[in-house]
């Protein structure tokens, strides 16, 4: 098991909370963080057993007699009656860090939660690894503030993993972590599970072969701007089963939204979000893409590799317990940059360049941008394939991919 980032915010939030949710996508690793921390302290039960489903179910109490806290529940989603009988419980006896759940499902859990323990219980995200965390350094991962404040042309990762075998092993624990486990088979089988009970739970899909059409398309669009009326149009549904099916993969945390930082630039914005897969192995799986010479000659790359990036940041985010405060900017009339990072009364901007060889024309969006923009600007950053860190003049500087994401 390596380190966890979220295994800090996790023990923060034990101290105060008398409940933690964490939630996130199948096998992102969340029920294995907290047998590792909490294997001595919790009783552990899962509801992905039909028996002890239906025992919870049918009678709650007598489940919560048995299962007394402190204790983790594992996949609370499957049983989300439970919630109403255990915010009794804590209110008659408010004693920090005694209930534990995770969850796979948005929809069904963040429903409940908010009906029955708003105030009572931390709400955090757990999602596959951080490019920090897939090293091995995720205990040492800075926040956000420390990674922005850090992120100097000194900064170095000595990690000689390549950019090839990071997205295509993606960075769900399993494949990531073990050279043995054959990444097509896993990925297909990943997909098809997530079809058969996620979907299948989530929302009545009649036909599950569109869906897993709609999925792939989603994934060929991964790092570009959504036209839901051209996905709908592309795979023959109507513009409102796209959003609801849209909503799907959100709500399951297979994709997210990034939308466009508006900012009074005086400029006419594009106002449609970027949508991003949230693992590179699925997304180049969806594609047909299996070996280093296809992806790196795919059209689709740089598209691939913005979305290492931009989820990665995102990770930084969530692990700490924070909400993401992660744009983009397009405008109509061509100014464009791939990320921005709000923090400290600040915009950073960082625009992301998949290739080697970076010329000081590459910085000239990212100076216009910063230009426009009515809020101080703090960073403006290439960030590319390069081996190394340096300055491409006027304040801006060009950072290895490894570099800017191994902190």
């Amino acid at each position: 098991m390596k380190p966890r980032t979220l295994s800090r915010t996790i023990f923060k939030a034990i101290k105060t909370f008398p409940a933690i949710v964490v939630t996130g996508p199948r096998q992102s690793g969340k029920t294995t963080l907290f047998k590792l921390l909490f294997s001595k302290t919790h009783t552990f039960v899962s509801l992905e057993d039909p028996d002890v489903r239906m025992r919870a179910k049918e009678d709650p109490l007598a489940f919560l007699a048995q299962y007394k806290p402190p204790v983790i529940i594992d996949e609370i989603q499957y049983a989300p009656e439970l919630l109403s009988y255990i915010k009794t419980k804590i209110d008659s006896h408010r004693k920090p860090g005694q209930w534990l759940f995770t969850g796979s499902q948005n929809f069904t859990l963040m429903q409940g939660v908010s009906q029955s323990l708003a105030g009572r219980a931390a709400v955090l995200t757990l999602l596959p690894f951080s490019f920090s965390e897939r090293i091995g350094i995720g205990a040492q991962s800075l926040d956000v503030e420390g990674f922005l404040r850090g992120l100097t042309i000194n900064r170095q990762c000595a990690n000689k993993v390549s950019i090839a075998e990071v997205i295509l092993k993606g960075c769900y624990p399993e494949p990531a972590s073990k050279k043995a486990v054959d990444r097509q088979l896993w990925c297909g089988s990943y997909i098809a599970t997530y079809l058969e009970r996620d979907v299948r739970n989530l929302a009545h899909v009649g036909d599950l072969s569109q869906f897993e059409r709609f999925l792939r398309l989603c994934a060929l669009r991964t790092g570009q701007i959504l036209n839901l009326s051209d996905l709908a149009r592309d795979i023959g549904i109507s513009v409102p089963t796209a959003r609801r099916w849209l909503s799907i993969l959100e709500a399951s945390s297979q994709i997210f939204l990034v939308h466009p930082y508006y900012g009074n630039i005086g400029k006419r914005l594009i106002k449609s979000p970027k949508i991003y897969f949230n693992d590179t192995a699925l997304a180049s799986y969806l594609m047909g893409i299996h070996d280093r010479d296809l992806l790196l000659n795919s059209p689709n790359f740089g598209h691939i590799f913005e979305t290492l990036v931009v989820t990665d940041v995102l990770k930084r985010f969530l692990h700490n317990g924070m909400m993401p405060a992660i744009y983009f900017l397009r405008t109509r009339d061509g100014l464009e940059v791939d990320l921005v990072v709000e923090w400290g009364q600040k915009l950073h901007l960082f625009e992301l360049k998949a290739m080697m060889t970076i010329l000081p024309r590459h910085a000239a969006p990212l100076l216009r941008a910063a230009a426009s923009m009515k809020n101080p600007v703090g960073h403006t950053a290439l960030v590319s394939l390069t081996a190394e860190n340096f300055s491409v003049g006027k304040g801006v500087y060009n950072y290895s991919w490894k570099n800017f994401l191994g902190v």
